[in-house]
């Protein structure tokens, strides 16, 4: 069973001696994939040591770009639509947990 990697990471693997299967994916194929890429990387941030959470948010960021792109959104689009919800709703800084 494959899953989505990074652009380049075949040719590293290349680089290396080895020798991957590589596939490249139809739009719905590489939308499922993209969410599994995001729970994937979404865990790994949650079980992340402190040392290592901000080369996982970077991973988080990198698939949520990708996901936007995909379905046919700017990053900058996505930021402007981010920043009218945190003026209307706030953030999450407050650690308001309601139960």
């Amino acid at each position: 069973m494959g899953k989505l990697v990074r652009d380049r990471i075949p040719d590293i693997i290349r680089e290396h001696g080895g020798d991957p299967v590589v596939t490249v994916l139809g739009d719905a194929d590489y939308r499922r994939a993209l969410l599994e890429k995001l729970f994937e990387e979404s865990t790994e941030l949650s079980e992340a040591p402190a040392a290592e959470v901000a080369e996982e948010i970077a991973d988080v960021l990198e698939v949520l770009r990708a996901v936007a792109q995909v379905h046919g959104h700017e990053w900058r689009d996505i930021e402007k639509i981010a920043e009218v919800k945190r003026a209307e709703r706030g953030a999450f800084l407050e650690r308001i947990y309601l139960g």
